[in-house]
């Protein structure tokens, strides 16, 4: 017989095992499983977030080292007290989305050097996000649906004609090694933005600017209506006809958001029908593969080798918000989405069994096992996932408010407009010689960025 100590040892690391295993049980029959896990996972999310605390140096709304994530985060703690009805949250989000908020257009100047048009486009949709669930507004304070303006107004007369014929680059400035990309996120997350300003307000501005949007991409290998499919990039230099191929899901989840919007708009025209069904078909073919059943949400290209970085591991949690949104407001869809999102969210509260206490979670949602990793990002993901699973719980929804059906956030059209500091032409003449140096900043760019990204795909 083996030693006390040794079978003690041996007991422990079946126990640590079986921890490892099981992590947290969710059964998405239950309201009360699903917000006791989306309230541990909320709680581990927001762990990471210091922002608040008196004594610390960074400020309300800025996560260490990125400040995009900030509107994620408060998009996400939105749609989770939403959907279970937990205020724990609420002031810290309240604080944060208002003291970034620059001139009401979430165009802080302590930021605004180095941010893309994709950094920006988040806070909106986080600001619309609040208006269309009636997240409580803070009196004397801006009004959300008026954030999401300032932000749309800043960014579509930074709509670009000089190469492809229009479309918003990455990059703001000259200076930065994106100026002569265009991306999906960024164009497809003003698309959205757009759409969902155009249901709330009712403004056929933003619905035809919405379309305008959807139209060019689709001159693009950015929205490629022969297969559905979505390119990552498109170099100026190349008159936006080459493509950066890497599915994420992000980019889908900005498209087909978008397209729901205006699905619903239009009372199921058949261009809007046709987008759904196209993108929804390659979502699911490509980000539910079959191997893991094909309901369980993957971010492929970069969780097989475990090299996604951390805005990475954030894109499942907008592709599972979105979805739930696609399956309220473009009915006909329910039945497809909500089987996928109830099974990706039961694999993602079982990969929430990593950290110091067991319960922080992994970013692989079809693996039995925790995947070893843990981060802020991966929480929210799981949160966005878990707490999305209580739409089958709500009966009666209205679906996203607007103006006409309960939405309490007031509009305003202008707001954000008269900052010209936000615009790139508001800048020295820019030279020959700059543009040339700006294109030599991209290709340097485009090769690094194309060699990590293989790097961390098919490297290691």
């Amino acid at each position: 017989m083996a030693p006390q100590w040794l079978q003690t040892l041996f007991l422990a690391m079946i126990l640590a095992g079986q921890g490892i295993v099981n992590g947290l049980t969710l059964n998405v029959d239950d309201e009360a499983s699903i917000k006791d896990i989306a309230g541990k996972v909320a709680y581990n999310t927001m762990s990471y977030y210091h922002s608040n605390e008196s004594s610390s140096d960074l400020m309300p709304g800025k996560l260490p080292g990125t400040w995009w994530e900030g509107g994620a985060l408060f998009m996400t703690l939105m749609q989770y007290w939403h959907w279970t009805g937990d205020k724990s949250y609420n002031d810290v989000t309240q604080t944060g989305m208002l003291w970034q908020k620059g001139n009401n257009d979430y165009f802080p100047d302590n930021q605004s050097n180095y941010l893309g048009n994709d950094d920006q486009v988040f806070w909106g949709l986080a600001a619309i996000t609040a208006a269309e669930l009636n997240f409580p507004e803070r009196k004397g304070d801006s009004s959300w649906v008026s954030l999401a303006q300032g932000v749309f107004n800043t960014q579509v007369p930074r709509w670009d004609t000089t190469a492809c014929a229009g479309g918003l680059r990455w990059q703001i400035w000259p200076y930065q090694g994106g100026y002569m990309i265009k991306n999906a996120v960024s164009n497809g997350g003003l698309f959205q933005l757009a759409a969902r300003l155009a249901r709330y307000t009712g403004n056929q501005t933003y619905f035809d600017w919405a379309e305008k949007i959807w139209d060019w991409s689709a001159t693009t290998p950015l929205l490629k209506q022969s297969d559905w499919t979505i390119a990552d990039t498109t170099n100026m230099q190349a008159n936006c006809t080459d493509h950066g191929d890497l599915q994420w899901t992000y980019n889908y989840g900005q498209y087909l958001g978008g397209a729901a919007y205006m699905y619903n708009i239009t009372n199921g025209d058949a261009k809007w029908k046709e987008g759904i069904d196209g993108l929804l078909g390659t979502t699911f073919r490509t980000f539910f593969p079959k191997k893991y059943g094909s309901k369980t949400m993957s971010e492929i290209s970069c969780e097989p080798n475990m090299k996604c970085d951390r805005n990475q591991d954030c894109f499942k949690g907008f592709l599972s918000s979105w979805l739930t949104n696609m399956a309220e407001i473009v009915p006909y869809t329910h039945d497809q989405i909500m089987p996928a999102i109830l099974e990706s969210a039961q694999g993602a509260a079982q990969q929430c069994s990593g950290g110091d206490d067991g319960t922080q979670c992994g970013r692989r949602w079809y693996q039995d096992t925790w995947d070893g990793s843990t981060s802020m990002e991966s929480d929210m993901s799981a949160l966005s996932v878990i707490s999305s699973t209580m739409f089958m719980h709500k009966k009666n929804s209205q679906g996203p408010l607007t103006a006409d059906t309960g939405g309490k956030s007031k509009s305003d059209p202008t707001a954000g407009a008269d900052d010209g500091d936000e615009q790139p032409g508001e800048l020295p003449d820019i030279s020959t010689g700059d543009r040339a140096g700006a294109g030599i900043v991209t290709v340097v760019f485009v090769a690094m960025w194309g060699a990590a990204m293989t790097w961390m795909v098919y490297g290691g």
